[in-house]
């Protein structure tokens, strides 16, 4: 039944929503993130190192730290996996599409983020799409409405799926059982959980280049040992991406619609484009610059998606374990490493899904602020809540909480997408006059 009902949403009508969405972005801001790509990494990775921390906040690199840490997470490794094996080798090219349009609809839901965000009791930054949906456009019960289902949300696309694959790659790694993965990541997470947005960002900016680097590293070690098969497998992609493998037998347009619908699916999964998630993330920069933070978002998209997912995909293609219906990441791996191959895969799943679950714990108290304010109780039983799921998704089947997360992801990227598509003049706006006047 899950799957039918994600089916169902993941078809044609939000697929041509998200694409859609994007494309218009990409189009009004006239392709500035295409046209300044070199200046968006100057900007940005560029800047970096120019004072860490404020007073009233974070850094913009330890603000982008935190939603990558929400990002980079199982969607990086198992959800490509995932993809492959259910969309086949053209999901692949289908979430380079999604990723490149969607850049422009996290930088406008970051921009929409920063200009309508406001100060909290404690002198810090709260904002986020409840935010500009109220202030913006004055639809409170919208605004009510996305905090309720994001808070809802948090539970199950940022902690179950999350530990659910962290600890069957640990089972099948080093027969570490479920739930003692589960409670494990349990006590880790409470010590970081109940320090809020600062708390989290600090570890997120020391964390994720760590473990970025780490993985790419062993995925770029993995290419080399397989170089000869990697234009073969680019020729492979672009075919099943438009159904040429299948067209002989008649089921070009289901591969082709499968391919699409598990690559974007997958894809938002990983980088929270149009979700409005990590724009919560990012309203706590100390920035005078709505569109300088704007870049920090779409790189945020290009080095979840088409930095770290690319070479997942390429390493599970390029190994020759890949077959149509089942991908596996740790054998990828391990066509180079050995037994160590999954180990290395596992360990990298497991930092990467206890980053992810303690970004989204941020995203949920930002909307326990929101629904009940500054009052202490809610926000209390959401922390406790959050950390007794994760022992719970670690002993739940990884089919069943893919099918949840998809359904989840789109509820909340329905009143995301509806408000920045309802504020874009503002976006653009703001674009023009900042790139004009500052950056």
């Amino acid at each position: 039944m899950l799957e039918a009902v994600s089916g169902a949403i993941w078809g044609p009508f939000m697929l041509t929503v998200l694409t859609g969405v994007g494309l218009y972005f990409t189009i009004g801001t006239r392709f500035i993130l295409f046209r300044r790509f070199g200046k968006m990494f100057s900007l940005t990775l560029g800047a970096m190192f120019k004072g860490k921390k404020t007073k009233n906040g974070v850094s913009p690199f330890a603000a982008m730290s935190t939603a990558l840490a929400s990002c980079m997470g199982t969607g990086n490794i198992a959800g490509v996996a995932s993809a492959l094996a259910m969309g086949g080798s053209g999901a692949l090219f289908w979430m380079w599409v999604s990723a490149l349009l969607c850049m422009a609809t996290k930088y406008a839901e970051v921009v929409l983020a920063i200009y309508y965000r406001r100060r909290s009791p404690g002198g810090g930054w709260l904002g986020g799409p409840m935010y500009y949906i109220e202030r913006g456009l004055g639809w409170k019960w919208l605004a009510v409405l996305f905090s309720s289902v994001c808070l809802v949300s948090t539970m199950g696309t940022g902690n179950l799926v999350q530990i659910g694959a962290m600890s069957e790659s640990l089972e099948s790694a080093f027969n570490i059982p479920p739930i003692v993965t589960g409670i494990a990541a349990a006590l880790i997470v409470s010590l970081t959980v109940f320090g809020g947005m600062k708390g989290v960002s600090q570890v997120a900016e020391r964390l994720i280049p760590f473990i970025s680097v780490l993985y790419a590293a062993g995925a770029i070690a993995v290419l080399i040992a397989h170089s000869d098969r990697i234009m073969t497998v680019f020729g492979g992609i672009f075919s099943s991406a438009f159904g040429l493998q299948q067209a002989a037998g008649g089921a070009a347009g289901y591969a082709v619609l499968r391919a699409m619908r598990f690559g974007a699916a997958r894809g938002v999964f990983s980088n929270e484009a149009g979700m409005g998630s990590s724009p919560m993330a990012h309203a706590a920069a100390d920035t005078d610059s709505a569109a300088r933070q704007g870049l920090w978002g779409a790189l945020e998209v290009f080095i979840d998606t088409i930095v770290s997912c690319t070479l997942t995909g390429l390493v599970i293609l390029v190994s020759g374990t890949y077959s149509p219906g089942s991908a596996d990441t740790g054998a990828a791996f391990s066509s180079v490493f050995g037994a160590g191959g999954a180990g290395f895969v596992a360990v990298s799943i497991a930092l990467f899904a206890i980053a992810s679950i303690m970004g989204w714990s941020c995203y949920g108290e930002v909307c326990c602020r929101y629904l009940f304010g500054q009052r202490k109780l809610p926000l209390l039983l959401y922390r406790l809540m959050y950390l007794f799921v994760i022992p719970v998704g670690a002993v739940m089947g990884m089919d069943r909480i893919w099918a949840l997360s998809d359904i989840a992801n789109s509820f909340i990227m329905i009143p995301n997408l509806l408000a920045i598509s309802a504020l874009s003049g503002k976006v653009f706006a703001i674009t023009k006059r900042e790139f004009a006047t500052r950056l």
